[in-house]
């Protein structure tokens, strides 16, 4: 954060941020058949507690308070959000191919459907709180990705999801750099 005169500016140059993800192809985005039951438990990877809806809010509220004093942390969680938009893009299109509909409300197996909320983001207030609930965050999202192959037979859009896991463990390998870095 530079003062000039009685102004404050952020001098924190944001231009050339890439999404920083695994140096990997993505598969396809295509499905087998039309799955709305797929669909739903797609939903939840794309706007429930933990999904990309999440993964992307909490990474930038993090950016956004960080930028001003820690230009360097900042920089590297915008381009992990940048990574997260990509796999939300990716994940709205299986949902269409697979006959459902983006709304932002997760559909729950149990009938049960809840729309997204920002109540679903933990915001620590030091940067230490801040790495580990990213941390927390992408470990809980390849967990719920992989629980959600096992329960969908279709192999387009399991690879898709496999795919985005290796971004979400190249993140935590990051995060974990960045914690040892303060």
């Amino acid at each position: 954060m530079e003062s000039k005169g009685n102004t404050l500016v952020n001098d924190c140059n944001f231009m050339g941020i890439r999404p920083i993800m695994a140096d990997l192809p993505y598969p396809q985005i295509q499905v087998r058949e039309k799955n709305p039951s797929y669909a739903n438990l797609l939903s939840i990877d794309y706007c429930g507690a933990v999904s990309e809806m999440s993964a992307i809010t909490q990474y930038i509220n993090n950016e956004n308070r960080l930028s001003g004093e820690r230009c360097p942390v900042a920089k590297t969680l915008l381009g992990i959000a940048m990574a997260e938009m990509m796999h939300l893009q990716k994940l709205g299109e299986l949902i269409v191919l697979l006959g459902g509909n983006i709304s932002f409300v997760a559909k729950y197996r149990n009938g049960g459907a809840k729309m997204w909320t920002p109540e679903y983001l933990k915001i620590p207030e030091n940067l230490k709180g801040m790495l580990l609930s990213d941390i927390e965050a992408e470990k809980g999202a390849i967990a719920q990705y992989e629980a959600h192959m096992r329960m969908m037979k279709d192999d387009c859009v399991n690879a898709v999801l496999a795919r985005i896991i290796k971004d979400e463990e190249y993140h935590i390998m990051l995060l974990h750099a960045l914690m040892q870095s303060i």
